[in-house]
């Protein structure tokens, strides 16, 4: 008898010996789920202590502290939070990277159901409803947003729109009847500003065809990405024109 291995018989045993047709397993599957809501714009005139406005029209319905989102530099517009779309992601993550989890979070959400244009607006947010998970990060049914403002290109005014956003990993459950009423909560606080003159259509400025191209603001640096740009979208100034 062979001291190792095993013996002819020993193998054919082991060769007639049928196949497992299936075996117990763990499953695993992760399901993305994004939605947002928005309001008409409202048109604003421009005043003292625009930041502070736009942070002020968040009270009652923020829990904690707002951020305010300025719009990405032009040659940042190809940024993106994600992962597959190289370099983008890596730009995004970069100029993001010291932003707290709720504003990378509602960044995440509002930009990829494209609620929100991170190159022409403005956004000042924060978490509106729900939890946030030990790393700081909101559930899957918290809801985030506050508003979003561009400056109208030919009058110079401000054109501020509630929005809000919630998704991740998780069934969406009623988180859309709350949405619906803390939307309709921020818009009445933006259409309640003093400055205010009435609502309008929420569409966005586009830009030009050449990415960096524009006039650069003599105020604030900015590149508008528009040609005939009267005002900053950053700013708010007056472009100067020779």
């Amino acid at each position: 008898m062979p001291l190792f291995g095993k013996t002819n018989r020993g193998r054919e045993e082991a060769q007639a010996k049928p196949l497992v047709a299936e075996v117990s397993s763990h499953e695993f599957s992760l399901k993305l789920s994004y939605s947002a809501k928005s309001s008409e714009g409202v048109r604003l005139k421009t005043g003292p202590g625009l930041a502070q406005r736009l942070r002020s029209m968040l009270v009652g319905y923020v829990q904690g502290e707002s951020e305010l989102v300025e719009p990405l530099p032009v040659e940042l517009g190809q940024a993106s939070p994600f992962i597959a779309q190289l370099p983008g992601s890596a730009q995004w993550l970069q100029y993001n990277h010291k932003r707290s989890p709720v504003t990378r979070h509602a960044l995440v959400v509002l930009s990829s159901v494209d609620a929100i244009d991170t190159v022409f607006e403005t956004l000042v947010c924060g978490l509106l409803s729900g939890e946030t998970d030990t790393t700081g990060y909101p559930e899957y049914n918290a809801i985030v947003g506050g508003v979003a403002s561009h400056f109208d290109e030919i009058t110079g005014d401000l054109i501020v729109r509630a929005v809000v956003g919630w998704g991740g990993k998780g069934v969406r459950g009623d988180t859309d009847r709350n949405a619906a009423g803390i939307l309709a909560g921020l818009f009445n606080n933006v259409a309640g500003d003093t400055h205010a003159v009435g609502t309008v259509s929420s569409d966005r400025p586009m830009p030009s065809s050449s990415v960096g191209g524009g006039m650069a603001c003599p105020h604030c640096g900015f590149s508008s990405g528009l040609e005939r740009a009267f005002y900053c979208p950053k700013c708010g100034m007056r472009m100067l024109r020779s």
